[in-house]
């Protein structure tokens, strides 16, 4: 079992898993302070959702009570977007509405959080013709977060895309997140996507939403498309999104290895953070000295 190091600072070790035992007892000998549960539509059915039940509270009793379950991603190959229509994605919709239903009272019943993420990418691109406008779609999407964040009495975080319809670093778009002051889930390699690989522009972006972010998903990428790549390995300047990283937020890498039952990815990314961190702490101290 690898012993990882204790040192000053604020980034920390946090892993993602389904709740399939082999996964988990590889995420968790590593005693992450914070662990996200992937789910996908099948941890909904009545078994394996008390499975879950009983993962988590497995979780929160031997390492950490530091626990976020992902909301599933898809229904039926539909990404589940908060722009799916009652009349014209019904089947999606309905398993949409009743899925969040039930991981919020999953969330209040274990004292966990949500995430549920605001937007998707392609799939929004689609759903966003079927409103009159963008700034339709968007109102739509607001007004179903704020009511999720207010059913949710402070379990829920929101996560961005790279539609549109929910992103970060579109200015007019970030504005209206902080009107609507939603606890967010920062994406880092989401915003340098969006913004087309703008280190600049993600910075702004970072700064901006700053206080509102309660999470992050750190996870490199080369800023063309979704690549998910260990830390240190794609043009994200993870020197400078250091300095923006609200210290009171939580963190997972979401870096996949080739199978998931293993987690090496994630660890590197750590480990390289850590390192990153290390040496602007020495830095600031021999100038400070």
């Amino acid at each position: 079992m690898l012993v990882l190091p204790k040192r000053p600072g604020f980034v920390q070790l946090g892993l993602k898993a389904a709740q399939t035992p082999k996964q988990l007892m590889n995420r968790l000998q590593y005693r992450p302070k914070t662990f996200e549960f992937f789910t996908s539509a099948a941890d909904f059915e009545p078994d394996a959702f008390k499975n879950l039940k009983t993962a988590i509270t497995f979780v929160a009793k031997n390492v950490t009570t530091d626990i976020v379950v992902h909301h599933p991603m898809s229904y039926q190959g539909i990404h589940l977007d908060q722009l799916l229509d009652p009349q014209r994605e019904t089947v999606a919709y309905n398993f949409l509405q009743k899925s969040t239903s039930d991981l919020l009272d999953l969330a209040t019943d274990l004292n966990i959080r949500v995430l549920i993420h605001g937007g998707y990418g392609s799939d929004s691109a689609t759903l966003i013709k079927e409103y009159e406008s963008i700034t339709a779609a968007r109102e739509t999407v607001f007004a179903r977060l704020d009511t999720l964040v207010r059913q949710g009495n402070g379990h829920v975080m929101i996560e961005n895309g790279i539609t549109p319809s929910f992103m970060y670093g579109d200015p007019q778009l970030d504005e209206q997140i902080i009107h609507h002051q939603l606890p967010l889930v920062c994406d880092i390699s989401h915003v340098f996507i969006g913004l087309h690989g703008d280190m600049e522009l993600t910075m702004l972006a970072l700064k901006r939403l700053k206080p509102l972010i309660k999470h992050y998903h750190l996870v490199d990428s080369l800023g063309q498309q979704h690549d998910s790549l260990p830390l240190g390995t794609g043009l994200i300047d993870w020197q400078r999104v250091l300095g923006e990283l609200n210290p009171t937020a939580s963190m997972i890498y979401e870096v996949p290895d080739e199978t998931d039952a293993t987690c090496a990815n994630m660890l590197s990314s750590y480990h390289y953070l850590r390192n990153l961190e290390t040496k602007l702490i020495e830095s600031r101290g021999t100038v400070n000295g």
